[in-house]
């Protein structure tokens, strides 16, 4: 599942190429009567409703909230019954699994032919989303009210923040003291966009084994695990995000994290911290796969 790091990519990708077109049409090919994508584009009713509220409106901005990405658009002057209509829309993208987005004449790899839905803007370029499991969801919601409705509401703060201090992370993982700090990490409403790839590279950069109890934390290792937090995501926005998977940028390219594990997915190497000399484990804890150096990770 894209984390952070490739959402953040995401959105950058799309600051850069979106803003300013207006939305002359919307397609899907998605059809489910599930009832968890009964306000999604997947849904044939909801997207007949949210084709007619985003056509003819501008792309004003672009924002990430956690994994999600949110495409603010403008208010038409057009009078309507729908309530949208009568003020601004936020096209909400959660890439779920195994999706990412796409814009204009994107590279043919082959991670980016599962498209189920696109976006055709003035300039006759498309927005599309690919996604090889269909677990992806799209919907719209009202501007005003985006970050208050249930797709976001229960989301934890932003870790690179510059107001998320130590002082506040604390306060975050003592949520759940006799929780598995990696658990604990990967918990949406205590830390919003850490999943199993950067709790992992976090962990052991930290020096802290995946399975401590938050309460059993030293001092001294929360403040490293909140120092490698920090350094891990940045890193992985440097390197335009994780393509171990199905992640690709908007331009169709992959990122370059994968290329910089020290611990995700490297089960039975040797460990790459100076002057250890341990194996890179791998274990399931709550259900996830954790990865870890049994000798240097305490």
């Amino acid at each position: 599942m894209p984390e952070l790091p490739e959402v953040e990519t995401t959105k950058r990708g799309l600051e850069r190429t979106i803003i300013g077109l207006t939305v002359k049409n919307v397609w899907t090919d998605l059809n489910t009567k599930d009832p968890r994508q009964r306000d999604a584009v997947a849904n044939p009713k909801f997207f007949a409703v949210f084709r007619k509220e985003v056509l003819n409106r501008k792309v004003l901005s672009v924002e990430r909230r956690a994994k999600n990405i949110l495409i603010n658009l403008s208010s038409t002057p057009s009078p309507s019954a729908l309530p949208l209509r009568r003020g601004r829309g936020t096209i909400l993208i959660h890439m779920k699994m195994t999706g990412h987005l796409l814009y204009g004449d994107y590279k043919k790899d082959p991670m980016n032919r599962f498209i189920h839905f696109t976006i055709t803007f003035n300039n006759g370029e498309k927005l599309s989303f690919s996604d090889a499991r269909k677990f992806g969801k799209i919907t719209l919601l009202d501007t005003a009210t985006a970050h208050d409705s249930k797709h976001l509401n229960n989301i934890g703060p932003e870790p690179l923040d510059k107001q998320f201090t130590i002082t506040n992370f604390k306060l975050q993982i003592n949520k759940k003291p006799k929780g598995k700090i990696k658990t604990v990490l990967m918990d949406q409403s205590i830390i919003a966009g850490i999943g199993n790839i950067y709790s992992d590279e976090i962990l052991w950069r930290a020096g802290v084994h995946p399975e401590r109890k938050v309460s059993k934390l030293k001092e001294s290792e929360t403040k490293l695990i909140f120092k490698a937090m920090k350094e891990t995501l940045v890193k992985g926005i440097d390197f335009g995000g994780d393509s171990m998977s199905d992640y690709r940028n908007i331009d169709g390219q992959s990122g370059k994290f994968q290329l910089h594990h020290m611990a995700y997915q490297r089960t039975g190497e040797k460990c790459r911290k100076k002057n250890c000399q341990g194996t890179i484990k791998r274990k399931v804890i709550a259900g996830r796969s954790a990865h870890f150096c049994p000798v240097h990770q305490k």
